[in-house]
């Protein structure tokens, strides 16, 4: 019997939320995770899609990359592909607000105090989790403090089955590094730390564990019967 391959949506990088033509809010996120994921995804024979938003990096081989910019974008990039998805892997760091207005002009520099008032970005990942019928959905979190409280609160409130949590006040991992230190949350508060390691090597084995989770589903029926599955992620 041939079997469709899994489809794998990742998002990738940050943000941007302009001012004016040369004036944006947004974050100091690269890519590198999100397009180590889809390399790692594809590299199993997954078929992925990878929306980004502005960054440096190609495309991994075998992956149809969709750029964008602004959070806006991102949303309608993922909504597009989120019904044909298995699994959406939600690790773009997504700026959190954009400016109420837009200035067609260079705002011009001043000696004085510019004040730019700011409105929520539509959040992609509670809007899109709102809707999953038979989707995985993975969310990540950068955090700052209590890593594993903000990680699981976020987790519960926007309906991941799993969440990737990293902190982002140590030098050397998270933003624009290459390599990261990440707590793992699964289905059941499972957990599981991972790393300091090349964000490559993080990502396989972080789709592994989703990988685990697919398969657990596909035989969920036939096997209702059987004995309890062990953890997903330790």
């Amino acid at each position: 019997m041939i079997t469709s391959p899994i489809r794998c949506l990742v998002s990738a990088g940050p943000t941007r939320e302009f001012f004016d033509p040369v004036r944006f809010l947004s974050n100091p996120s690269s890519g590198k995770t999100g397009f180590a994921l889809a390399e790692a995804a594809a590299a199993i024979g997954w078929q992925v899609d990878l929306v980004s938003g502005p960054s440096a990096l190609t495309a991994p081989s075998g992956v149809a990359l969709h750029r964008v910019e602004s959070g806006q974008e991102m949303l309608r990039a993922i909504e597009a592909h989120f019904d044909d998805c298995d699994i959406l892997i939600m690790s773009a760091a997504v700026t959190d607000y954009r400016p109420r207005s837009y200035s067609e002009s260079k705002l011009k520099k001043s000696s004085g105090v510019i004040t730019v008032d700011l409105e929520p970005v539509p959040d992609i990942l509670q809007t899109v989790a709102a809707r999953k019928t038979r989707q995985i959905v993975v969310g990540f979190a950068a955090e700052t403090g209590d890593i594993e409280k903000g990680a699981l609160a976020k987790m519960r409130a926007k309906q991941c089955d799993f969440l990737v949590a990293n902190r982002v006040d140590r030098a050397g991992v998270g933003f624009d590094a290459d390599t990261n230190t990440v707590i793992l949350f699964g289905p059941g508060d499972e957990m599981e730390k991972l790393g300091p390691a090349d964000k490559s090597d993080l990502a396989r084995i972080l789709i592994s564990r989703f990988a685990r989770l697919i398969e657990r589903q596909k035989t969920r029926g036939a096997n209702s019967a059987a004995e309890p599955s062990p953890p997903l992620i330790l």
